[in-house]
């Protein structure tokens, strides 16, 4: 089930209803707000119509008993293909982009007739991810598509794409979730979190499920609090930030430490809000030096303890000056 994305469901169900779809779909919007579980519902949904029986639910809905689903949740429906970034043979790595050879075996399945119905979905996540050679071999698929063919393209960055690309897609807009959205999903796949919580975990995700849970999994509403401490109050002895460094620059806490990557510009955002005047000049100076370093710091692989001290100084430039509260 889809939850919080009610108008892209209602838009794309119409269409599909009425066979009157276009072949090229944008699924666009934030990270982690459900674009490619929609686009996987949506494949479910279309292949099990057209392979039958047809399904009779609402929306994209469909049943883990139907045996075309099982097919798609499965990776081998013969009619589907599902593409993304694959992992680098020598370092095991994820590469940086979706080759084009990828893009050429899609188009080689295109040329194929459909086996088990007269549908074909092809989903790509995240279109944003396509070196420039995959993204113009792709355009030529949009341009001339097969027959009874369905791209579902999900983007986290619309606007960086290829003009002549979004021309041929339909777009389909998903918006951050509601708080409430967003603590109906933490409630039934986090259901061991206290109110309290859910509720801070909910704040800090700005509309992000996948945040979320990432958050839930690690445990980062303790962070969050060491965080927010820092930049309301400071850090004049550098206690607070060395405390950060110690705890997240060790081997066990890479993942937390990636997830603090992308936390802390988000709360100096979120803080940033609240402040005018100098103060708000000081909040977004320090939001554009975290997330800078935040964005540098994987590619490079800077010392996980040093930048995790150099974000938490970003986070007490923040804080009100002492001169300035007496």
């Amino acid at each position: 089930m889809i939850i919080g994305q009610d108008r892209a469901v209602e838009a794309f169900a119409s269409a599909w209803a009425g066979r009157k779809l276009h072949h090229g779909w944008l699924f666009a919007g934030p990270r982690g707000v459900g674009k490619a579980s929609f686009a996987q519902a949506a494949a479910r949904r279309v292949l099990a119509d057209a392979g039958g029986p047809a399904v009779e639910l609402p929306g994209v809905e469909t049943s883990g008993d139907h045996p075309i689903v099982k097919l798609v949740d499965a990776g081998s429906h013969p009619d589907m293909r599902w593409l993304q970034r694959l992992a680098n043979e020598k370092t095991g790595n994820l590469n940086r982009n979706i080759k084009v050879h990828q893009i050429r075996e899609l188009g080689e399945f295109m040329s194929l007739s459909a086996a088990l119905s007269p549908w074909r979905v092809a989903v790509i996540d995240s279109i944003d991810d396509l070196e420039t050679s995959a993204a113009n071999a792709l355009l030529k698929m949009l341009e001339e598509p097969p027959p009874n063919t369905l791209f579902f393209l999900v983007s986290h960055a619309p606007g960086r794409l290829l003009p002549t690309i979004r021309s041929r897609c339909r777009l389909l807009q998903f918006e951050a979730l509601s708080d409430d959205a967003m603590t109906s999903i933490l409630e039934t796949q986090s259901p061991g979190l206290s109110d309290v919580e859910r509720n801070k975990i909910v704040g800090m995700s700005f509309g992000s499920a996948a945040r979320a849970l990432a958050f839930a999994e690690l445990g980062l509403a303790k962070l969050e609090d060491a965080a927010v401490a820092i930049l309301r109050s400071g850090d004049p002895t550098n206690a607070k930030r060395a405390e950060l460094a110690n705890e997240l620059g060790k081997k066990a806490s890479a993942e937390r430490y990636a997830a603090f990557l992308e936390l802390a510009p988000s709360l100096i955002a979120r803080e940033a809000r609240g402040l005018r005047g100098v103060s708000l000049e000081r909040a977004l100076d320090a939001y554009d030096k975290a997330r800078e370093l935040a964005a540098i710091a994987p590619r490079v692989s800077l010392d996980p303890a040093a930048t995790v001290f150099q974000i938490g100084g970003f986070l007490a430039e923040v804080a009100e000056p002492a001169s300035l509260k007496r």
